[in-house]
């Protein structure tokens, strides 16, 4: 059972107390780790203006996402690239990136159809988007598309998976280097201290953030499909047609889920919609 005592100690019981000393100065290690990693892994995204945390280069990333686009393509059923479904897909994500300007790459991109009936769509470093055939389904005309385009490339201008993957290495760092310091330190209980760390990281660091680029993403995909002339409203009535779905399926608690509610993001994309109809 775990006691509290004063901030920052912890007492397992009365009979079995952490020692400390090397504990303290391996975790200190690891703290000096991720400081220097926020320290030289820091920049400013020009298109959301906030700081984010960045380790690795677009150009990295790109790579890596071409040699997984590549393996899932060939172990995928995917629509022909001249097929009317994938030229029309095509034809929107280009005008999509053309209106989210210089701040995303405009060359390499690659739109696809896959022969699958699950509700989803996706983008991959380097701009590859897929798009399942359960998901068209369900939408009524281009703006729907338009809006879950928008959103995955938004998830490019915003370089979420860049640092989403920051801060997975970060947290990976963090707990190698804790697990360390528990395993030599006279800790009865390092394991489970291990693993309620894991799962602290999980769902009080690297999760929310998650949601918070999803709702980014939601926020820079209604202004560029927008911009690139297709009506913002169907966005929302989009996501009405998701709610409708989420109803026949089981969905995770928000808390637990790397997206938002659909009635969280029908709030912020109503007030994005008030945004862009009063400029």
């Amino acid at each position: 059972m775990t006691k509290l005592t004063t901030p920052g100690e912890i007492k397992l019981d009365t009979t079995n107390q952490v020692s400390m000393n090397r504990r303290q100065l391996l975790s200190g290690l690891a703290a000096g780790t991720v400081v220097a990693f926020t320290i030289t892994g820091c920049s400013t995204n020009p298109v959301t203006g906030r700081d984010q945390f960045i380790l690795v280069s677009d150009q990295q990333l790109a790579q890596l996402g071409r040699q997984t686009w590549q393996a899932l393509l060939a172990d995928s059923t995917v629509q022909d690239v001249d097929a009317k479904q994938t030229t029309e897909l095509r034809e929107i994500g280009d005008r999509i990136v053309a209106a989210a300007g210089p701040n995303v790459p405009r060359s390499d991109w690659d739109y696809r159809v896959f022969d699958d009936e699950q509700i989803n769509a996706f983008v991959m470093p380097g701009g590859k988007v897929g798009f399942y055939d359960g998901i068209l389904d369900i939408m009524d005309n281009d703006s729907q598309v338009a809006a879950v385009m928008g959103h995955e490339v938004g998830h490019v201008a915003g370089r979420h998976a860049a640092e989403r993957y920051s801060q997975q290495l970060a947290a990976g760092v963090a707990l190698t280097a804790t697990s360390i310091a528990l395993s030599q330190a006279d800790v009865q209980y390092a394991g489970q201290i291990g693993a309620v760390l894991g799962v602290g990281l999980q769902f009080g660091v690297l999760l929310p953030y998650s949601r918070r680029h999803e709702i980014e993403a939601d926020r820079l995909g209604m202004r560029y499909m927008a911009a690139a002339g297709y009506d913002p409203r169907e966005n929302l009535k989009f996501w009405e047609k998701m709610m409708e779905q989420g109803e026949k399926r089981q969905k995770p608690p928000e808390f637990l889920s790397t997206h938002p509610s659909d009635e969280t993001r029908i709030r912020v994309l109503t007030e994005e919609l008030k945004r862009i109809e009063a400029a």
